[in-house]
């Protein structure tokens, strides 16, 4: 590919859309050039489960068509991927398992219904988990997605195949999930923006497995980028019963200052360590916030972990969704889900009562520790990318990880349903990603997507780009 078309790839969905406006780009052309560093790029990462491009293509035509007769929308012409946990009507809708590997959706999802009516053309179908079972993508139909700055590692997830193709110039936006981490963690190891905006403000449907934990958000290059696309997905939706009224920033709300804003530095939940050299680069990134007016205070104590809830209500949720069919299925399960389903199985009633009040309880003390604050900001994962394929790191300096207790910085906030999220804050030595968790109160959205663009402005990032995708060498 000619590094003018390679470019076009890179350019954010706000500057297609100005761009398109002035007719100084095609949808068509954006589309062909996208289309072609995915045909490029991802036999190395396997982003794709699903490749629509016959019918991206007849979008992009429609697109032009209306720019040319002065239509404007607010994604017109702007490509974007839909992880496979989530139903595109007429396309396959795998979910990761060779259960539904020929599965072919009959209706969009909410969000899908919103992002073609804004205009976004649909490129296809994002790799994960099984079920979005782990914080790795890999699975037993194209196996895992590998990370665009270094292939031997993950992308993580479970939203791994959209963060990649963000990263990797694959498309500007895409739609992520998260029920423990699962839009953070990714854009974390990738170096891209992931939100998780508050429980229930983008309308999930068909339900997640673990309901009570899960959300919808979108995974992009840029702040701006993000605020746009949560524009387009949020808002209520009757199948959804959990929906909120829309409340997200504009581009304008984007530019105010945080002076006099309140941060605490999370540096530690519970037990687990977090690498040296992740913790140094984050904790240097939560200078600029001072520098920026705000006053930053360390939170001494380790934050309270509350894996025990997380392990109850997501083992179980995965256990019960074979309540029926178990021992007909068990040989086409991912092996590390089988292993979860099984631990699922061995809670009683009682325990399940136990962590859905329990959960309740944590969320009223994490409310009092934290209410003085505006913000709370960490590490978004204790570590960096680990190996592709692996269910977790196994250890995190010699601390023992299970497959979802090595993330205790995401987790907390889907209990709790605060909006959570991820940006780059710098780079290792091994060159590989750091991201930065931005926290809000509750339901204060556009305030976490105005801090994050605060810190976007004084750390930019949006320059950097994976060797892979500059035609380099990735180790």
């Amino acid at each position: 590919m000619d590094s003018a078309r390679s470019e076009l790839c890179f350019l954010s969905a706000t500057e297609l859309l100005d761009h398109y406006r002035r007719r100084a780009l095609s949808p068509v052309e954006v589309v062909d050039a996208v289309l072609a560093q995915i045909e490029r790029l991802d036999p190395h990462l396997h982003a794709f489960l699903t490749v629509t491009a016959e019918e991206a293509r007849r979008q992009a035509l429609e697109a032009e068509y209306a720019y040319a007769h002065g239509e404007h929308r607010p994604l017109l012409g702007v490509p974007v991927s839909i992880k496979d946990v989530t139903p595109v009507a007429g396309v396959r809708w795998t979910s990761g398992s060779l259960l539904w590997k020929d599965r072919v959706a009959t209706e969009d999802a909410p969000v899908v219904e919103r992002l073609r009516a804004a205009g976004a053309i649909i490129l296809g179908k994002t790799n994960t988990p099984e079920l979005g079972w782990k914080g790795d993508s890999g699975n037993r139909l194209i196996g895992p997605t590998s990370n665009p700055w270094k292939l031997d590692r993950t992308a993580g997830g479970s939203s791994g195949g959209a963060a990649a193709a963000v990263a990797a110039g694959m498309g500007p936006l895409a739609q992520g999930t998260d029920g423990a981490g699962s839009i953070r963690i990714p854009a974390s190891f990738c170096g891209i923006v992931g939100f998780k905006p508050s429980f229930g403000r983008v309308p999930y449907y068909p339900p997640s497995a673990v309901e009570l934990l899960a959300h919808v958000g979108p995974m992009t290059r840029t702040v701006a980028d993000a605020a746009l696309m949560l524009s387009v997905m949020a808002g209520p939706d009757p199948r959804d019963r959990h929906s909120l009224p829309l409340e997200c920033s504009d581009g304008e709300a984007l530019e105010r200052d945080l002076a006099g804003a309140r941060v605490a530095w999370l540096g530690r939940v519970g037990d687990v360590p977090v690498d040296p050299e992740v913790a140094a680069i984050a904790r240097r990134a939560v200078a600029v916030f001072e520098d920026l007016g705000c006053s930053v205070e360390e939170l001494v104590e380790p934050l309270e972990d509350p894996y025990p809830v997380l392990d109850i209500l997501w083992s179980v949720a995965m256990a019960a969704v074979h309540r029926d069919d178990l021992d007909a299925v068990r040989d086409l399960l991912d092996p590390g889900r089988l292993t979860v389903i099984e631990h699922g199985l061995r809670w009683r009633g009682v325990d399940v009562g136990w962590a859905l009040a329990e959960r309740n309880r944590y969320v009223d003390r994490l409310r009092q520790r934290l209410e003085r604050f505006d913000f709370v900001v960490s590490p978004t994962t204790p570590v960096t990318a680990f190996a592709a394929g692996a269910d977790h790191p196994g250890q995190i300096a010699g601390y023992p990880t299970t497959y979802l207790s090595w993330t205790p910085f995401t987790y907390p906030f889907n209990i709790s349903g605060q909006p959570a999220i991820s940006v780059p804050c710098g780079w290792t030595q091994e060159g590989l990603p750091v991201g930065l968790q931005i926290v809000g109160r509750w339901r204060a959205d556009a305030s976490v997507l105005r801090a994050a663009a605060a810190f976007e402005r004084a750390r930019p990032w949006s320059h950097q780009r994976p060797p892979l995708a500059s035609g380099g060498e990735t180790g």
